[in-house]
């Protein structure tokens, strides 16, 4: 898998990295963000969606990515619809 990296996050620190890639054999975004923490992952677990059974499987996760990453993901998204353009 060949991933190709679109953006980290500008406010990042030492130790904070979230990051945009996109693989494009898979056509997939790849995320990488904050761990939630239990109240907000057990408030996801519980959220309801018709046709879904409510929990996060235990091969998913939950992640947070700040707001000002929205244009990376844009760019990620646009990178995997039009793979020769961006």
């Amino acid at each position: 898998m060949a991933l190709q990296f679109i953006g980290i996050d500008p406010s990042t620190g030492d130790g904070e990295s979230p990051t945009v890639w996109v693989d494009q054999e898979q056509k997939e975004l790849v995320l990488q963000g904050w761990k939630p923490g239990p109240q907000l992952e057990a408030e996801c677990a519980a959220f309801e969606v018709p046709g879904h059974a409510t929990g996060i499987p235990d091969h998913e996760a939950v992640v947070r990515i700040p707001a000002r990453m929205v244009p990376m993901i844009r760019e990620a998204c646009d990178a995997l619809e039009h793979p020769n353009v961006v």
